[in-house]
Formats: structure tokens, sequence, C-alpha cells
């Protein structure tokens, strides 16, 4: 049972972190690391709880809550919930929920989104980023929903 769980959490990971670099997995060939307080495994779901992350090189998930579905053998969608945080080494993306689909190398983070890299700052509603070509598009998602950032402009060396 530890090995089956070990694999699919492996799995999970795998297909859940972003691409970097063209066709190349995240951070390709680095042990993967994960962990949460309970783990939970079915035929078609990975079940990550409780201060649940997965780590890969220099890139992270974070959440209250991770779960994988599985189709046919393949990892086809993974959902975080509760104080999720998409980290890399140049940005950080905090929202109330996440959802990747490996399919199309897209994370879709809601509620009270949060990206920062540097000092540049953005928050809105929803937003929508492409792990493998780093495309990033930001709405303010609801009845009034706004996007607002704070961008400094880069020093000319001056």
């Amino acid at each position: 049972m530890t090995r089956t769980l070990t694999t699919a959490a492996i799995a999970l990971a795998l297909a859940a972190l972003p691409t970097v670099g063209g066709t190349q997995s995240f951070q390709g060939g680095q042990p993967i690391m994960w962990g949460a307080d309970e783990v939970s495994r079915t035929p078609t779901v990975l079940s990550l709880r409780g201060r649940a992350e997965l780590t890969q090189g220099d890139n992270r998930i974070r959440a209250d809550r991770v779960e994988g579905t599985i189709a046919d053998g393949v990892l086809s969608r993974v959902e975080a919930s509760g104080n999720v945080y998409f980290v890399t080494p140049d940005q950080t993306i905090r929202g109330d929920r996440a959802v990747y689909t490996p399919a199309n190398d897209t994370i879709v983070l809601s509620g009270d989104v949060i990206l920062t890299q540097g000092e540049n700052v953005m928050t809105g509603g929803r937003l929508t980023y492409n792990t493998r070509t780093g495309a990033a598009e930001m709405d303010g998602a609801g009845d009034g929903g706004r996007v607002q950032g704070v961008f400094y402009p880069e020093s000319s060396g001056n």
C-alpha cells in the first residue's frame, strides 16, 4: 500500500508542477518531494490533506488540500484548495483555489489572487497562467472586480 501511495504521489507531483522551457518536464530529472498530514488514494483520486506540498527543484505547490484526478492511468486534473501558493524562483502566486490541467499546461487560480515578481505586484479575482510559456491573464472576476498592479521599471543602471 505504501509503495502504491508513493508511486501515485510521485505521478501527481510530476503532472501537477509546471514545465520549464519547451516540452521539458518541470525541472526534469530532479527528485520530487511531497508531504501532507494525510494521504489517501483510490483508483481514480489521490488526495493530500493538511499542509499538502509538492516540491521539485526550486518550484513548489502548497495548499491545505491537493487532489489529483486519474483517468485511464493518466493524471487529468489537479485541484488545490485553501491557502494555495504556487512558487517558482521568479514568482509567487497566491489564491484560494487552483485547478491545474496537464493537457494544456494551464493553472487557474481564483479568489483573492496575488501575483508577485520581485517588487512587482498584481491582484485580481482570477489568474490563468500557462506553466510552459509563462503567459498570464488576470481578471477581476465577479461584479465590479478589478485588476490592480504596481510595476517598477527596470533600472537602466544610471
